[in-house]
């Protein structure tokens, strides 16, 4: 049994994460938390941790945001859209327990002191910020590292703030110089 508990937006997304592994699943409800359902949140993660799944949409993105500003050491995991989608839906429900479970075993804790570890340089440096193809390499970057697509502003900000090595950076780089030989 994970020992985390797993927060995720709805009923269907909580069968989804059940059926894939053994752990305790809560759900949002969408936006229609309370502050008890915050407080509720704040003790588990104080006890056994969580990790915040939510759907690789725009409403899941503002679900995270808003639930790592008041809950401190969560871990974070993502499904990238594609694996998330099915008939034009997208959601933690749509993808197969195997994609659920890789995006559970590359969950990352948010850091509470900011690092400085990259900069924009290094993107601009590496293709992913303002070149013909950054977009497709970023969301390849962040498949692999498990931080979920983003903006290079998101990108610099969840590289700095998920404790991403050097070393895990220039591996994933050379996984997508690989992978596109």
């Amino acid at each position: 049994m994970i020992k985390e508990v797993i927060v995720v937006e709805g009923k269907d997304d909580i069968t989804a994460v059940k059926a894939a592994v053994d752990a305790e699943v809560i759900a949002t409800g969408g936006f229609a938390y309370k502050k008890d359902f915050i407080r509720t949140l704040q003790k588990i993660a104080e006890k056994r941790g969580i990790i915040i799944l939510t759907d690789p949409d725009y409403a899941g993105e503002q679900i995270r945001k808003d639930l790592s500003k008041h809950i401190r050491n969560c871990k974070h995991a993502f499904l990238p859209q594609g694996k998330a989608l099915k008939k034009g839906d997208i959601g933690v429900e749509n993808a197969t327990k195997e994609d659920i479970i890789e995006a559970i075993q590359k969950a990352r804790p948010s850091r509470i002191e900011k690092k400085e570890e990259f900069t924009k340089e290094d993107l601009i440096k590496h293709g992913l910020s303002g070149g013909p193809n950054s977009s497709e390499k970023r969301e390849k970057l962040a498949y692999i590292l498990g931080i979920g697509y983003c903006n290079s502003k998101q990108l610099l900000n969840r590289l700095n703030n998920f404790g991403i090595t050097k070393e895990e950076f220039y591996q994933a780089l050379e996984r997508i110089e690989e992978d596109g030989k």
